[in-house]
């Protein structure tokens, strides 16, 4: 159907919860469509659920804490229009720019507009700045797109188009890494608009070590899926490259050239390239 709904998925989020709907609120004021405000929320353990039943929203609930990516899926499960937006309850994103974010995907028919963390005023945490800095570059390599922000919560979505993902995208924080990798490895129309993204209220819910390991994970499994080539081939040259290292410095070294060795790391880098190209011959036979 046409029209928005905003997806708002909440885990202890007492503090910032009604002003973020209030904002939402006055945003969609501003488009001039059939509009929803969903609240998922994941479990809470404060007083979040109890204010998210006095908003005018619909409200959804689940009663152990399932993770942000599984919230997010309730409310595109349960969403009545084929325009997805999400935002956070934490006060960081400028929900004001929902209408531009909306706008924008309308006139250039985008399939995704993302919200992207660069515009002039950006408080990401110091801790977490150099991680998003490597996995936004690996993205950028393994996709072979510039994204300017691979996980910024903020941004529209065309819901039967995320639908088809459905089976592999995570319940946890690493869903909106994953559904953009799935939408560029598989040509869909992304577009990114700089926005401003602020403090958080409250206690943040992101694990640094923890989430940014499961992010890089998450990126290589993405792009293995989508484009296998692009992890096999440069781990094959890897090997081959050893190879010749190992097979010039032990004669150097020793005056003996070791054979045997050489001969095993040049054939595990064979059976890489050909495990590689079974696995894109298969990726493109699925994806017929």
């Amino acid at each position: 159907m046409n029209g928005i709904t905003v997806i708002i998925p909440v885990f202890n989020e007492e503090q910032s919860l009604p002003k973020t709907i209030n904002d939402v609120n006055k945003a969609l004021e501003a488009l001039d469509v059939e509009k929803e405000i969903i609240v998922v929320d994941d479990g809470s353990t404060d007083r979040t659920f109890e204010l998210a039943k006095q908003s005018m929203g619909c409200l959804f609930r689940h009663y152990k804490n399932k993770g942000y990516g599984a919230s997010l899926k309730t409310g595109i499960r349960n969403a009545n229009y084929d325009i997805i937006c999400i935002t956070d309850a934490d006060g960081t994103y400028p929900n004001d720019r929902i209408p531009a974010l909306f706008e924008h995907m309308i006139k250039n028919n985008y399939d995704m507009v993302v919200g992207s963390r660069t515009g002039e005023k950006v408080k990401i945490p110091l801790l977490r700045r150099f991680p998003k800095w490597v996995l936004n570059k690996l993205a950028n390599y393994l996709s072979g797109t510039k994204i300017p922000d691979i996980n910024s919560g903020f941004r529209i979505m065309k819901k039967p188009e995320v639908e088809r993902f459905f089976n592999i995208l995570p319940d946890g924080f690493s869903f909106t890494s994953t559904i953009t990798l799935a939408m560029l490895t598989n040509g869909y129309a992304v577009s990114y608009i700089p926005i401003n993204y602020y403090s958080r209220q409250g206690k943040s819910k992101i694990r640094p070590i923890k989430d940014t390991l499961n992010f890089f994970q998450l990126i290589i499994r993405t792009v293995m899926y989508f484009n296998p080539l692009k992890i096999f081939v440069p781990l094959s040259l890897s090997l081959v490259l050893l190879a010749f290292l190992v097979l010039l410095g032990s004669w150097i070294l020793t005056g003996k050239a070791l054979d045997v060795t050489f001969g095993v790391i040049l054939m595990t880098a064979v059976m890489v390239i050909v495990i590689g190209m079974l696995a894109d011959l298969i990726d493109k036979r699925i994806g017929e």
